[in-house]
Formats: C-alpha cells, structure tokens, sequence
C-alpha cells in the first residue's frame, strides 16, 4: 500500500479503501477484473459545476447587453469596451492564477478564486456608469482566470492520461451549459427583480458550490474515500517526482508556445460567440430578450456533445493503441474541418439555420478546446500544468482584446457580421498547423527543478 494512503491502526474496523483492496485481489485471482472505482468522476462533476458558475457569471452581460444598452445609453464600441477591460484582466489574471494555484494548491486556489469572483459578480449590481462596470467587470476578469489552471491540474491530480481528454471534455462542456442557462435564467430574473437582481442571483451561487469543493476536495492521496485500486488506476502513469520549477523557464519549450499559439488563435472565437451571438440573434434575426432562450439551448447544447464526444474520441483511440500524438491531433483536426461552414452564417435568413451553423462551430470549438487543454499534461509534469494553461490562457486572452475591438469597430461602422465569422472559420486549421509544426511528436517537456 502506497505510504500517502490511509490505513487503519490496531484493533481498529478495516477501511472502506481496505475492504476494495481485498474484494480486488480475490477478484485478481479468480481471473475477473476489478474495478477502478468511480470517485475521481464526482471531482469531474464538481469540476463540471465550477466551470458553469464561471460562464453563467461572465455571460450575464452578453445577455443584457442590448437592455444595458438602451438602458445606460451605450453603443457598440462602448459594449466592446467593457469586454476589452473584462479580456485585459482576465489575461493578467491568467498569468497570476496559473502560478497561484501551482503554489497555493488546487483545493485552496479554486476555493479563493471562487469566491472573489462571485463577489465581483454580484458588485456588478451597483454599477451605474460605465466606470463602475469596467471596476466590476476588471475584478471577475482577474477571479475568473483561475477556472482553467485549477481545472486542469485537478484532472492532472485525479486522472490517468488515457481519460484526461474525456474528463476535460466533461468539465469543459461546462461553458456551454453556462452560457445555454444563463439566457434562459437571466430574462426570468431581469423581468422580475431587473436587471441588479440578475448579477446578485447569478453571483451567489458561487458560496453554494463553494461549500461542495471544500466539503468533497482533496488530492487523491489524502482522500478518505478513494478506494487503494482506484487510486493505484489513478497513479497507473509514470510518476514525475515532485520539484520545483522556475516559471520563466516555461517559456524556453516549444510545447509551452504550441498551447499558447493554440489558444491565442482560437479562444477570441468563443469570446465572439458569448458576447455578441445573443446581440446578432436580437439585431439581424429581430428576436427579444425572451424569446434568446430557445436557439440559444440549442447551440450551446450542439457545444456540450461536442466537448464530450471530441474528448471521448481521443480517450478512444489511446485506448486502441494509438499514440497521444496521433489521437489528440486526429479529434483536433475534424474539429478544425467540421467548423469552416460558419463563414455563412451572417447570410442565413432563417433563425434556426442560424443557430445550427453556429451551434455546431460551437460544438468544434469545444471539442478542439478539449484535445487543446489536454496537451498541456500530456507534455508537462502536474507540477507545472496550472502555470502552463495560465500563460496560454493569458494569450486566448489577448487575442480576445483583438476580437473585441475588431468587432465592436466593425459592428459600428458597418452592421455586418461578416469579418467575425470569417475568423471563427479559419482559425482552428491555421492553430493546428502552427502546433504541429511546434510539436511534430508532442513529446514531454523535459525540465529540470531548481537546486
């Protein structure tokens, strides 16, 4: 039994971890296989949860961005404003989370993250100028960033490489399920308690979630309820012995910029479709407020099938014998195909064509985020994993700056949708491109610790 386990002492009741391992060696010998247990899928499902809350906190403004509007006044370039002063922290938060994290530990860090960005949320609520939006709008950027270094350390914690892209496509479809809910909850609240009373709702819910990660997480090594042969499943990857590691030299590998390129090309797309697909399906298909919530479902659903299935693919093909390499790259690139029908959807009459175009560009981008997010602990050690997605999320969040300003300029001076969609086709093919000649055989970094 691994030293980091519990055991129990003399004379004491044998442990639930004690009993799995004995029915697993009976089993062993009777020729059937053992299970590996199931808890590291409830952490999934908290992670799942915790990306959720993220998205719904960071979509509430897209929603109510034409009731903002109209209500303070606003025109497109100062919409695109306040997304730039929200991508500007979220970027700088970026950097300090992923590091944060890798110092604080994932439990702490998440759990401090959390609830910082569920009161920037609700502080939302006083505002009544655009000063006082960008303050709010500053503050969840900075709190926010720790979603995804947080996350996938804690798969790195809990998850052999051979599930990490399935468990990341999981969590991932969280930011789908975020943005699909929110349209549908905000326009209920909004209606009853306007449009202050949606960021305190939304923003609470945090402290709820924030009771769950604290009740159920911790390292595999030091939770109570893993079974020994679910955490011997867990730990079934060539361990790197713990060390630490100098952030700066992070980036002098070629694997650190293949996820930074990779992400500086592809996430202000989906920055383009939480923020202004609800104002395009409003402007050029004359829907209202309530009536978001149907075509909205629908994409961000097309979204979560592809997070999960994008996931699953390459789970599958490793488990079928395929290299990392190859798998990852092969659920990428029809990723990358599967999205260049997009580039029409700013001609499409019909609403619910609209929403199918870009529901399943949504769906691609999701499962191609997936594969993307996975790579980093398929070539770093745990250790640096947190530091690693903070700086590629640092770069998404610049060149969600680019698509901010790009849009709202081009939506003021020309009210067509076609520059953006055009983007959002091209991207991932010219991402995939740039990682493959980065990363030919997406082989681990090799990194020293410090003395």
């Amino acid at each position: 039994m691994d030293p980091a386990r519990p055991t129990s002492g003399p004379g004491s009741l044998p442990s639930q971890a004690q009993i799995t391992s004995d029915t697993a060696g009976q089993r062993a010998v009777a020729g059937v296989p053992s299970p590996a247990g199931y808890f590291r899928w409830v952490i999934c499902g908290l992670l799942l949860l915790g990306t959720t809350k993220n998205y719904m906190d960071r979509n509430v403004l897209g929603v109510l961005s034409v009731t903002l509007q109209h209500t303070l006044g606003w025109n497109e370039i100062d919409y695109s404003n306040l997304v730039v002063f929200f991508q500007a922290a979220y970027a700088v938060g970026m950097l300090l989370m992923g590091r944060l994290i890798d110092k604080l530990g994932t439990r702490l860090g998440y759990a401090l993250a959390m609830a910082f960005w569920s009161l920037a949320s609700m502080a939302t609520a006083l505002g009544n100028s655009f000063t006082s939006f960008a303050v709010s709008r500053v503050a969840l950027g900075l709190g926010e960033a720790a979603v995804f270094p947080a996350s996938i350390k804690a798969v790195a914690e809990w998850f052999p490489k051979k599930e990490r892209a399935l468990s990341t496509g999981i969590f991932n479809a969280g930011t789908s399920i975020g943005a699909m809910i929110t349209p549908v909850v905000v326009p209920w609240i909004n209606a009853r308690w306007g449009w202050r009373g949606a960021f305190i709702g939304i923003g609470a819910l945090g402290f709820v979630w924030l009771l769950f990660w604290l009740l159920l997480y911790r390292k595999p090594e030091e939770h109570q309820r893993l079974s020994k042969t679910e955490f011997d499943y867990i730990r079934s990857d060539p361990q790197q012995p713990a060390q630490k590691i100098k952030w700066t030299k992070l980036f002098l590998f070629r694997q650190t910029w293949a996820f930074v390129i990779g992400k500086f090309l592809t996430d202000p797309v989906w920055w383009f479709y939480l923020f202004w697909v609800p104002g395009f399906l409003q402007k050029q298909h004359g829907l209202s407020l309530t009536g978001l919530g149907a075509p909205i479902i629908l994409i961000y659903l097309m979204s979560d099938v592809g997070s999960v299935a994008a996931g699953w693919l390459s789970s599958a093909m490793i488990k079928r014998g395929n290299t990392v390499n190859v798998s990852r790259k092969i659920a990428m690139l029809c990723c990358a195909i599967a999205v260049t029908p997009i580039v029409f959807a700013y001609r499409v009459e019909s609403t619910w064509s609209a929403a199918l175009l870009i529901g399943l560009a949504a769906a691609c981008h999701q499962g191609f985020s997936a594969n993307l997010y996975t790579i980093t602990s398929d070539m770093f050690p745990a250790r640096a994993v947190s530091s690693v997605v903070g700086i590629g999320g640092m770069a998404g969040a610049i060149g969600g700056l680019f698509i901010a300003t790009i849009v709202g300029h081009v939506l003021q001076w020309t009210g067509s949708y076609k520059v953006p969609f055009l983007i959002a086709g091209s991207a991932y093919l010219l991402a995939l491109l740039l990682i493959h000649a980065l990363v030919p055989r997406m082989e681990p970094a090799t990194i020293r610790g410090e003395s």
